[in-house]
């Protein structure tokens, strides 16, 4: 996998911290697709730390996407739901302002629980997101590729 000049693409993957068990599994179906030497690989404490550092690594220009991922569940104490939105609204104006892509594999389930069964269902997804992330983000090269030429 090329971009421009036959460089080898370049590709940042944030994964917040929190249920990481379940979150790693997204980069792991990430370089099913993209191979791992092309995806540096960023942690950050949980979800809501995800659009700081992808404006950062935005800024730095090595990087031709980025991709975010993260497991934002009900806790009991905060509305998961307005964190997960302010962190989608987040990375989305960092690709926005940056021209760079900033993809996101954040869920959040209304029914999660730490139960094995709900672990393996979770674990299972979250390789699934990261395959069609990578097909996303290989595909808005693509695209982007054909804008510029």
């Amino acid at each position: 996998m090329t971009h421009g000049n036959s460089a080898p693409a370049r590709f940042a993957f944030i994964k917040a911290r929190w249920h990481a068990d379940i979150v790693d599994r997204s980069l792991d179906g990430f370089c099913e697709t993209v191979p791992r030497n092309q995806v540096d690989v960023f942690e950050v404490p949980g979800a809501f730390e995800m659009p700081l550092m992808a404006q950062k690594l935005a800024a730095t220009g090595k990087y031709q996407a980025i991709i975010c991922a993260a497991f934002v569940v009900d806790g009991g104490i905060y509305r998961h739901d307005f964190v997960a939105s302010a962190v989608v609204d987040g990375l989305m104006r960092v690709g926005l302002d940056s021209g760079v892509p900033v993809l996101s594999v954040s869920l959040t389930p209304h029914q999660y629980q730490e139960t094995e069964h709900h672990n393996a269902i979770y674990h299972a997804h979250f390789v699934e997101k990261g395959r069609e992330a990578a097909s996303a983000a290989l595909q808005i090269l693509d695209a982007h590729a054909m804008v510029a030429a």
